[in-house]
């Protein structure tokens, strides 16, 4: 073979030029430029798994085209977007096949994850654009990444009018985001070879090894998912929900999103599902390791996990006050202040977002709790967003130590959680956390007051996104959308829950300059 000047192109050179194209690239351009080394990075291990995220979707596709049948609507919205996606698929599979793959390190692992999110997301739209439900991509992209965060924003002002097979996928998405696409994707990479080891670690939602393989870690995980859900499926199909009412529900409760296929939310549905969906969102804010614990009866480790006891805590003191507030200060009977008052804090500390009442209508100190617990997060091995309960443990028993140390100056504290000592080291990296999501929280504010919208729903909007708890105050009330909000805004929101659902130390991990370099 000859190139254009007739000389004869020997395998060798080639090989020579591309190597040396390749590190001029990874060696010099990318640590000078961009601040970063690539010689750390392996492109085709991050490649295939993006193909297999890709094929995930795939089957979410697929799973909504007999719904589609069942109620005789049209399934191209859905078959258009799997053939599309499998293709993707396919090409990122091909572009990796023939490299070693068998091992990510920690930036990969970064990496892989953050992408995982946003390719799940922008693939997502397909179904909204397709069906011509949400025509516009900013519109579909906010639903679709909504859906995948478990956030249960939405820009659809009549989901009642939805066709069936949509309102389905939309329940999909939390279900499948919940549980997490790393979480799912790992049982499926050890057949292909890939160690998933470091995926888990970067995935935000398991903090504590349950058992020593990283594939049985995924399988038992994805076995309480779906006891949890058929539970609830059956429990919801004995009140008032049809089964198709039930799955959508249920699919958004355990994965604690929020997106429900009435437009009042769960206004008109009877105490016993109100009640339900109470207990079911308690439930899926629970860390996954304490159900391993009691399916393996190991009560005493339920019983050492300061988080767990916590965490009812927070929901019991939340969930009276909110009672008595409204039960002092309107002419409410107390079944329904408690019913009220319980659901409505159980789904702001879940960051689930379901709605039995009009809350902006609470007296102002209901109001202002609802935006207090906006910050607060369930258990860091569930599904939900925000700070966390363990974090908010930690900044108190800080605080109590440094009461202890004014009082007594040569005392020895210690902070314990679950029975061990932390370091100084994870409480310092819980305080960063904690300053990390005050300061997006402010300057996300900050941004979107400037765009022209009012203070009081700039605040909760950026607090509902980075703790994908979905709705808040002012005109993103429960009983509005963000449909008015500028694209503008509505890509930022998506940016913050996607921070939201990767926890922020990640992100700024992803900028941070040496992160990037040996």
């Amino acid at each position: 073979m000859t190139n254009q000047q007739g000389f004869v192109r020997v395998d060798q050179h080639t090989d020579f030029c591309r190597k040396l194209k390749h590190n001029t690239i990874t060696d010099y351009l990318c640590p000078q430029f961009l601040g970063f080394d690539m010689r750390f990075i392996h492109p085709p291990a991050i490649i295939r798994i993006l193909s297999t995220n890709l094929l995930i979707e795939v089957f979410v596709f697929l799973i909504c085209v007999p719904v589609a049948l069942v109620y005789h609507e049209s399934t191209l919205p859905f078959i258009w977007p799997a053939i599309i996606t499998l293709s993707f698929s396919a090409a990122f599979f091909l572009l990796s096949r023939k490299s070693s793959v068998r091992k990510i390190n920690i930036r990969e692992g970064f990496l892989s994850v953050a992408m995982s999110w946003v390719i799940f997301s922008l693939f997502g739209t397909l179904p909204y654009i397709f069906s011509r439900t949400i025509p516009r991509f900013t519109d579909a992209l906010f639903e679709s990444t909504s859906g995948i965060t478990t956030t249960g924003s939405t820009v659809i002002a009549n989901v009642e009018a939805l066709p069936y097979s949509v309102n389905f996928y939309r329940a999909l998405t939390h279900w499948a985001g919940g549980l997490g696409i790393v979480l799912l994707v790992i049982i499926i990479l050890p057949e292909l070879g890939i160690s998933a080891h470091q995926l888990l670690r970067r995935e935000s939602s398991i903090r504590e090894k349950i058992v020593p393989k990283t594939k049985s870690v995924g399988f038992r995980l994805l076995f309480i998912y779906l006891a949890l859900t058929a539970l609830q499926i059956i429990l919801l199909s004995a009140g008032d929900m049809n089964l198709f009412e039930s799955i959508c529900h249920s699919f958004s409760t355990i994965a604690t999103g929020g997106f429900s296929i009435k437009n009042t939310s769960m206004m008109g549905y009877s105490p016993y599902s109100q009640y339900i969906m109470a207990i079911f969102m308690l439930f899926g804010g629970i860390s996954f390791v304490i159900y391993y614990h009691f399916i393996k009866l190991q009560f005493k480790k339920i019983g050492s996990n300061d988080e767990f006891w916590f965490y009812l805590a927070v929901i019991l003191l939340s969930g009276t006050v909110a009672t008595l507030i409204l039960y002092g200060t309107t002419s409410d009977p107390f079944e329904l202040s408690f019913r009220q008052g319980f659901f409505q804090t159980i789904s702001i500390i879940t960051t689930s977002g379901f709605t039995t009442t009009d809350y902006l209508n609470w007296p102002h100190a209901g109001t202002f709790l609802i935006f207090i617990l906006l910050f607060s997060g369930a258990s860091t091995g569930s599904t939900t967003g925000g700070i966390k309960m363990a974090r908010h443990l930690i900044l108190i028993k800080s605080i109590r130590n440094v009461f202890i140390r004014l009082s007594h100056p040569s005392a020895v504290t210690q902070i314990k959680l679950h029975g061990n000592t932390l370091s100084e080291k994870s409480i310092t990296s819980v305080f960063s956390f904690i300053l990390i999501y005050i300061f997006l929280f402010i300057s996300g504010t900050l941004l979107i007051t400037l765009t022209g919208t009012d203070p009081v729903t700039s605040a909760s909007a950026v607090a509902a996104s980075l703790g994908n708890t979905g709705p808040g105050l002012g005109t993103i009330g429960p009983m509005f959308t963000y449909s008015h909000m500028t694209d503008f805004n509505k890509i930022f929101f998506c940016i913050l829950m996607i921070t939201g659902r990767l926890e922020v130390n990640t992100l700024f991990i992803l900028l941070s300059r040496s992160f990037w370099k040996d």
